[in-house]
């Protein structure tokens, strides 16, 4: 018999937890754990059909149970709505026997990304109701490779926000597509996320922030959001104090960058390898702004919702892989 080879049959281990394991990724059984918990945080935003619009002909699926399936799909690591709609109809033909053809599915999701996106709101409220405390950084989202650029056609329908090619200093390459600017709690919950375009400077961000309800807190930030006039202009209009490194050739030294403070900003980096491992928030399909925007608003709520299943089995807050095998 040969040596140092291990066979399948003398594991016996898998035959005790393959059971559990195919539980966790059942689709059926983790859409009813997530849509309850979408149902709980968009309860205001829907009418007595779970619809967020009104309709002529009361639709198949509702709107809530759309959000929910795009979240659950996310969070199991689906994020391929031909490979989601093939293992629905293979596997789950009779969990789901209202289902709507996939191009209905996509149209009525892109529709539905603001309320998508206040699933992050409401649970980051919900785990750390003092808002006193935010995280904000940017990450690099590439949606073409950089030989493809001159033949590049997508994305490209809004004048304001277009695809644009830059430099990223932290991983010393070239990239061409957009910026996501997220806002994060304490805890590590997303709160906000938006696209820029990739050449726009972090502290041009600054100034749209009006549209967000941030007012008295503090917001931690990387030397990249630096910009006095802008910070003082935030604390002036919103009370919004930006606490940021100092750069070395400045007299002034900012005195409430602690290591302390360092160590806060530290979280959204470990959100943001979160989001690109297991949410591959990097990877893109998407041919529409809107549909980007959508996917990136989809991912960065399904990183909020198991975030909220473990805080609610009082686990690890940021063990997000290991949320659904619960």
């Amino acid at each position: 018999m040969i040596k140092n080879v291990v066979h399948i049959t003398d594991i016996q281990y898998l035959r005790v937890y393959l059971p559990q394991y195919s539980l966790m990724h059942n689709i059926k059984t983790n859409f009813d754990k997530i849509f309850d918990i979408c149902k709980h945080h968009l309860t205001e935003h829907c009418n007595d059909d779970d619809n967020f619009f009104i309709y002529r002909h009361k639709p198949k699926m509702s709107d809530l149970q759309i959000v929910a399936l795009s979240i659950t799909a996310e969070s199991l690591g689906i994020d391929s709505e031909n490979l989601l709609f093939s293992k629905l109809k293979k596997e789950y033909l009779f969990d789901f026997p209202n289902l709507v053809d996939r191009t209905n599915f996509n149209r009525r999701r892109k529709r539905m990304a603001y309320y998508i996106s206040l699933i992050s709101q409401s649970i980051a409220d919900s785990i750390e109701p003092e808002k006193q405390t935010y995280i904000i950084d940017s990450l690099p989202l590439p949606i073409c490779k950089n030989v493809r650029i001159y033949r590049n056609r997508i994305c490209k329908e809004n004048d304001q926000v277009k695809p644009s090619r830059t430099y990223h200093a932290c991983h010393k390459t070239y990239y061409f597509g957009f910026k996501l600017q997220l806002i994060i709690n304490q805890s590590g919950t997303p709160y906000f996320a938006a696209l820029t375009t990739a050449s726009m400077h972090d502290s041009q961000y600054l100034k749209c922030l009006d549209g967000i309800q941030l007012t008295d807190c503090e917001l931690i930030a990387d030397g990249g959001y630096l910009s006095k006039p802008l910070q003082l202009e935030l604390f002036e209009t919103y009370k919004i104090q930006m606490i940021t490194p100092s750069r070395t050739n400045m007299k002034e030294i900012n005195t409430e960058w602690t290591p302390k403070t360092r160590y806060q900003r530290k979280r959204i980096e470990t959100l943001y390898a979160q989001l690109d491992d297991q949410m591959m928030i990097k990877r893109n399909y998407a041919k529409s702004l809107n549909g980007l925007l959508t996917r990136v608003c989809t991912k960065v709520s399904a990183a909020a919702v198991l975030q909220m299943i473990n805080f609610e089995n009082k686990k690890p807050l940021n063990n997000i892989k290991h949320a659904l095998a619960a």
